[in-house]
């Protein structure tokens, strides 16, 4: 279901700087990213929105500008309805937002993630660390310049590296995206794969020496 009329219209009258934004499903609008914290107190609780169920962010490339945009998708749980706010960072460089965790405490996750991933920070979150990747993780996973096969990286503990030899390998993409074989419509039977499956291989393979044998 989608945001009633009235409610988007209300929130148009009340902050004019608001501007509906392109959407396939739910009512969705560009907010300026200074009134994120006024424009989603008001429809908390003067629209009824009363549920973040979710915090995201998008990163539109290297070389874009704006380059960030936090996405908020809001839900009333009276009314069944869905409303998506974004707000493009200023900066393409070092990204900020205000956090919005003192509104709904389950922000502060969502936060946290969205600072692991894409290195956004929220200003005014209680605790802003990563949540997923380690602290002192030097990349951000789902920024474009982030290869999707991984980067391989030392492990965070240096003593266990260094008694190990191990590293965090990159994830298992190099022959990437996974994809099913063409004519394969029955998703239990067209199971994904990677194009290129050398990652797994162990010894030179006789028809490509630059590659190595499939697993043992």
């Amino acid at each position: 279901m989608s945001a009633p009329a009235d409610a988007t219209t209300a929130l148009k009258e009340k902050f004019p700087q608001v501007t509906e934004r392109a959407s396939l499903d739910h009512p969705a609008f560009n907010v300026p990213l200074a009134d994120i914290p006024a424009v989603l107190k008001y429809l908390r609780d003067e629209s009824g929105f009363d549920h973040l169920a979710d915090l995201t962010a998008i990163d539109w490339a290297e070389g874009v500008s704006p380059r960030f945009t936090v996405v908020y998708h809001l839900y009333s749980i009276t009314r069944h309805d869905y409303l998506r706010i974004a707000a493009n960072c200023a900066s393409d460089t070092e990204p900020v937002a205000p956090s919005v965790a003192g509104l709904w405490p389950g922000a502060n996750w969502h936060e946290r993630e969205c600072y692991d991933m894409f290195g956004i920070k929220f200003e005014g979150h209680p605790d802003l660390r990563r949540i997923l990747m380690w602290d002192g993780y030097p990349y951000f996973p789902l920024r474009k310049e982030f290869p999707l096969a991984g980067i391989e990286t030392p492990l965070p503990d240096a003593e266990i590296a260094t008694e190990t030899g191990a590293a965090v390998i990159p994830a298992p993409m190099a022959g990437g995206p996974f994809v099913a074989a063409p004519g394969e419509i029955n998703l239990t039977e067209a199971e994904p794969r990677a194009k290129d499956e050398s990652w797994a291989d162990r010894r030179p393979r006789p028809d490509q020496p630059g590659l190595t044998q499939v697993k043992e």
